[in-house]
């Protein structure tokens, strides 16, 4: 019985892509929160329209740093630069390998001088537990909240923190008469605290659909006391202003408008600077047990890796400290690099895939889900051009209610232009064994190059129809 990652491959015959291709987890699941409180399209709405209150108490990790050491465990593990990191400032957290591929990505909060927490997904806090752990830090103290169970018993849920965001045009309304009077409107990611039911709780400056808006946090409570008092609470200012609770369902299609790409493949299954790594990884990890997704089928687990460029994170990269990739990054040229870019969905060639459900007698294409249609841990849908050959890859991919647009997240060689129509191959072949996959047959749904984030675009530049290309 395999008791690591590493052993875990070495049963597979150190073939990783065939592994996670088919691994049998099944679909990555949002714990806790309901699917839906209202409607999916009416909670979608109301982030662009009124208010809405996001539950993010279950579906991360947080790592807890404390101690002198836990800038220098930062710093060692971040692209990122701390030299300007001071208390009450959040910082988003990238880590790479030592080849300068990247692992994952969250959020660190400063609370204290000496005490930060990372939230986000398992790769990247692993990779801190692990660095934390073995890395020689004697004034350091690290501890992992982990997220709550996919498929919880009973009322088994239990958080260190209670977590939320108040987003969307009314949302300042909504927190100002929470706090029973004005709140100071700080920079972004600047932290503060604010007071609710005779509570006081920490608060993140955060903002969507072009207003300003909250993170909010606070200790989750016995049986969730405290979480369940602060959400009623909200959701009962919230309503004369529109607010609506956001369900599991329509929760992670935000992010479609946003732009950022949240599940990419840790780069971590090859190197030998991280087998050591591999090692501490339990069998039963994110890692070990979580389903590669898509069409795109690369000849080594390496053809899946991205560099901070290729997501969006090549501003992130600085030199003026010493990082585990930082010799490798200083290597490349990011001209070279593929670019994030956000693909629209010809409507024509969509609709097809969703009718296909009723074709008794013709093809039936992959089941396109709504409002999100991954259906892996990462998902790598190949983009090719006019010739068939892959320029890119689709890779989180949904309907987007806003924009009334099927919409996915990629990224593209450097000389494919803004405007510029591919092809996303949606489906896979031959059929994988992984738990999420029905029989079907591939198809290819046209897609025109667009910018990101896709919702400013949709805003100034949308004339109906579908579109052959946008102003620059």
């Amino acid at each position: 019985m395999a008791k690591n990652l590493q052993e875990v491959l070495d049963a597979a015959g150190g073939d990783a892509v065939d592994l996670l291709r088919n691994s049998q987890i099944g679909s990555y699941i949002y714990p806790v929160v309901p699917s839906d409180f209202h409607n999916w399209i009416k909670e979608t709405n109301a982030w662009r329209t009124a208010a809405v209150l996001y539950d993010q108490s279950h579906h991360m990790d947080n790592v807890f740093l404390k101690g002198s050491d836990a800038i220098k465990l930062i710093e060692r593990t971040a692209i990122n630069s701390v030299e300007n990191f001071p208390v009450d400032k959040a910082k988003q957290y990238v880590p790479t390998t030592a080849a300068g591929h990247v692992i994952g990505d969250g959020i660190l909060f400063r609370e204290a001088e000496d005490e930060y927490v990372y939230v986000g997904r398992a790769p990247a806090s692993n990779w801190l537990m692990y660095h934390g752990e073995t890395g020689g830090y004697s004034n350091l103290e690290i501890t992992v909240d982990r997220r709550s169970p996919s498929r919880p018993y009973g009322d088994q849920v239990s958080r260190k923190y209670w977590r939320f965001q108040i987003q969307g045009p009314a949302a300042w309304s909504v927190i100002e008469k929470l706090n029973g009077g004005p709140v100071e409107q700080l920079k972004f990611f600047n932290m503060s605290t604010m007071n609710i039911g005779g509570m006081q709780v920490r608060t993140l400056r955060h903002g969507m659909a072009g207003a300003p808006g909250l993170e909010i946090w606070g200790p989750y409570g016995v049986n969730g006391e405290n979480h369940h008092r602060i959400r009623d609470l909200i959701v009962e200012a919230g309503a004369e202003f529109g607010l609506l609770p956001v369900g599991s369902r329509a929760y992670p299609a935000n992010t479609l408008e946003s732009g950022w790409i949240p599940s990419p493949l840790p780069a971590i299954y090859t190197g030998a600077e991280e087998r050591g790594y591999r090692e501490w990884l339990p069998a039963d990890s994110y890692e070990a047990t979580g389903t590669l997704a898509g069409s795109f089928v690369g000849a080594s687990i390496e053809d899946y890796y991205l560099t901070p460029w290729e997501l969006g994170y090549g501003s992130f990269v600085k030199f003026d400290h010493d990082f585990i990739g930082a010799e490798a990054l200083k290597q490349v040229d990011p001209a070279s690099q593929r670019k994030k870019v956000t693909l629209e969905w010809n409507a024509e060639d969509l609709g097809k895939v969703w009718t296909s459900l009723l074709n008794v007698d013709g093809p039936r294409y992959k089941y396109f889900d709504l409002p999100l249609a991954n259906y892996g841990s990462a998902n790598y849908d190949s983009v090719v051009d006019a010739d068939g050959n892959v320029v890119g890859f689709s890779m989180f991919t949904g309907y987007a209610a806003n924009e009334r647009r099927g919409l996915s997240l990629g990224t593209v060689n450097p000389d494919v232009p803004i405007g510029a129509e591919v092809k996303i191959v949606w489906g896979e072949s031959p059929n994988t064994r992984k738990a999420a996959v029905e029989p079907h047959e591939q198809v290819e749904v046209r897609a025109i190059v667009s910018p990101v984030p896709f919702s400013t675009v949709a805003r100034e530049t949308y004339q109906g129809g579908w579109r052959t290309g946008y102003s620059h």
